[in-house]
């Protein structure tokens, strides 16, 4: 993978001379992580370049691509070589989606893909390994490749590059409970947990009280401590009440694991909370600021906590009202059809949430859907760690009512029209019902 990477870089510099650069990545965490590093590579190599976050590599994107310049794409792009051939200028992808069709004559690429044995990175990380390449001072980025790591889940089992990453990144790495963020009071976290639901406790300021009265854990000066201050026997206590409240037979391995501290405004910082504060801005139309903000603005801060917290109050609001909501279930699969009961911006994490809940069996798949103007969002998850590929899920669906897909064997999203509401619920059904069964 370092001699790909290195080979594209040293292939950029050349291309780059004297050339004005689009760059284009994703909105979530690893797209808006890996353009702050590509952000600040491009500052420091003084180049003339302009930034776009998308959703979506969808047709008009490229309709509107700026004339005489070079293009860059990273944390997407490995899907849409049928637009990108088209292109008349250099292209450049640093990606780590699959690639599903020939890599066109004027694309170079560095994707996770094309080597074999291949360690599951996401494009932050390709992203800062391309920029040290450039140039060795850009090691100070490498904070935002662990926090992009961390938005895409791949932390649990790190390879060689990324225990690497994690050496040059100066990050904390500590062992503890997987509520976040770390770094701040219990009963917050338990309110507002998005990665663990707790029945009767995420979504309830009074039933997280509750809960930690119930556990004997008492205020200290006013406040709870933070998952990082208690101590092993308030630990377990805490694990076992949140094992047995879960109904999960006495299993914890998704409750305990490594806990990411990053140096972040001059404060140790749990690298999910960053995660999911650049997510709450891309999700509500605020990508560039999330730039900002992984770039340690002070001004982009103020705004993105203000964000965060409005978004966290609705990830609570939209809890606690799946139960009226419309659902279509089996053994296989749970569809919630929101429609406009919940924002589309968060029915990926009301999905999320719902596939960690550990209250439906591991292969289950959880869809979430939302309105979009004439358009919905579809959120599929994958409980567990196994199960079906639910992007070709989505994709084979999508081959046939029409539409945009995208994302991994184990989360992946879809945008349909509104009028092939009926339709595409009908052929979901069926292939996951098809597919299911070929387990």
């Amino acid at each position: 993978m370092l001699e790909l990477i290195k080979r594209v870089a040293e292939k950029f510099l050349e291309k780059s001379q004297n050339k004005e650069i689009q760059l284009i990545s994703h909105f979530d965490t690893d797209g808006i992580t890996s353009a702050a590093i590509l952000t600040r590579t491009f500052q420091r190599l003084g180049l003339n370049f302009r930034l776009k976050i998308v959703k979506n590599l969808e047709k008009e994107v490229f309709e509107n691509l700026p004339k005489n310049h070079l293009i860059f794409f990273s944390d997407l792009g490995s899907n849409s070589f049928q637009y990108i051939k088209d292109i008349k200028e250099d292209v450049f992808i640093l990606d780590h989606h699959e690639i599903i069709s020939e890599i066109p004559s004027n694309v170079t690429i560095a994707n996770t893909h094309l080597c074999k044995n291949y360690e599951d990175l996401s494009s932050a990380a390709i992203c800062y390994l391309f920029a040290k390449k450039i140039d060795e001072q850009n090691k100070d980025l490498a904070y935002l490749s662990i926090i992009g790591m961390v938005g895409d889940m791949l932390e649990k089992n790190l390879g060689k590059t990324y225990t690497n990453i994690i050496k040059e990144s100066n990050i904390k790495v500590k062992k503890g409970l997987l509520l976040y963020p770390a770094t701040r009071p219990i009963d917050r976290v338990l309110e507002y947990s998005s990665n663990i639901l707790i029945p009767g406790v995420t979504g309830s300021s009074k039933g997280a009280n509750e809960f930690l009265r119930e556990l004997g854990l008492e205020r200290e000066n006013g406040k709870y401590k933070t998952i990082l201050e208690i101590n092993e026997e308030e630990l377990s206590r805490l694990i076992t009440a949140i094992t047995l409240q879960r109904s999960d037979s006495g299993k914890t391995e998704d409750l305990v694991g490594n806990i990411y501290l990053v140096n972040f405004f001059n404060k140790l910082e749990d690298a999910r909370e960053i995660s999911a504060m650049i997510n709450a801005c891309s999700r509500n139309g605020e990508s560039s600021i999330a730039v900002s903000f992984c770039l340690q603005n002070k001004k982009a801060k103020e705004r993105v906590e203000k964000i965060h917290t409005i978004n966290k109050q609705n990830i609570v609001k939209a809890l606690n009202i799946i139960p009226e909501l419309d659902k279509i279930e089996n053994k296989n699969y749970l569809i919630i059809n929101a429609q406009n009961k919940i924002k589309d911006t968060i029915i990926g994490t009301i999905a999320s949430i719902i596939s960690n809940s550990r209250e439906y069996p591991e292969g289950k798949a959880i869809i979430g859907m939302a309105y979009n103007q004439d358009k919905i969002k579809v959120s599929a998850r994958m409980v567990g760690k196994s199960g079906k590929n639910i992007r070709e899920v989505l994709n084979a669906v999508i081959e046939i009512v029409g539409g945009e897909v995208g994302g991994h064997p184990m989360a992946a999203g879809c945008l349909i029209e509104k009028q092939k509401e009926g339709e595409f619920i009908l052929e979901l059904k069926k292939k996951l019902e098809i597919e299911m069964i070929k387990i």
